[in-house]
């Protein structure tokens, strides 16, 4: 079980989901541009990560416009944010601008976040059956799930 921080108050929520927004700009990804950030239990500590190529891997152009290619060599924004913060990640809240995949899931939960952000998942596969293993392995660890709408609130599961 997960042993919960401090969930930041909704305001702090939309802020650390506006500076994902951002930080997603950064991506280079032709198509897909996703970005998170990740706050300790100091809210003094906060990591940014988007997806890209890991450092020192070339981000050519071909590479990018390839899809095949771009898949084998990326790395998600949650995979970036986790690897990129210098603090202790347990009882952390990370913000995303994408629900998070499976296999980022694994890692979120290996790192100790409380707290995962995002909004909803994209309402078509390969998404919505990675999300629904996204969803069971929160729920059986304690991660509490906010999901920011369309409609701009935010709902807990």
């Amino acid at each position: 079980m997960i042993v919960f921080g401090i969930v930041p108050d909704e305001k702090w929520l939309w802020r650390y989901y506006a500076m994902a927004q951002m930080v997603a700009g950064w991506s280079k990804d032709p198509s897909t541009k996703v970005g998170a950030v990740v706050v300790g239990q100091d809210p003094r500590h906060i990591s940014f990560g988007y997806n890209g190529f890991p450092p020192g891997v070339a981000d050519t152009a071909e590479r990018l416009k390839d899809r095949e290619t771009k898949y084998k060599f990326i790395q998600h924004a949650e995979r970036n944010v986790l690897d990129n913060a210098t603090f202790t990640l347990q009882g952390a809240t990370l913000v995303t601008t994408m629900f998070p995949c499976h296999d980022c899931a694994k890692s979120i939960v290996s790192k100790g976040i409380s707290v995962v952000v995002s909004p909803p998942p994209l309402d078509r596969e390969p998404w919505l059956s990675s999300s629904a293993v996204t969803r069971a392995i929160f729920k059986e660890v304690g991660i509490k799930l906010i999901e920011i709408g369309a409609d701009c609130h935010m709902r807990s599961t």
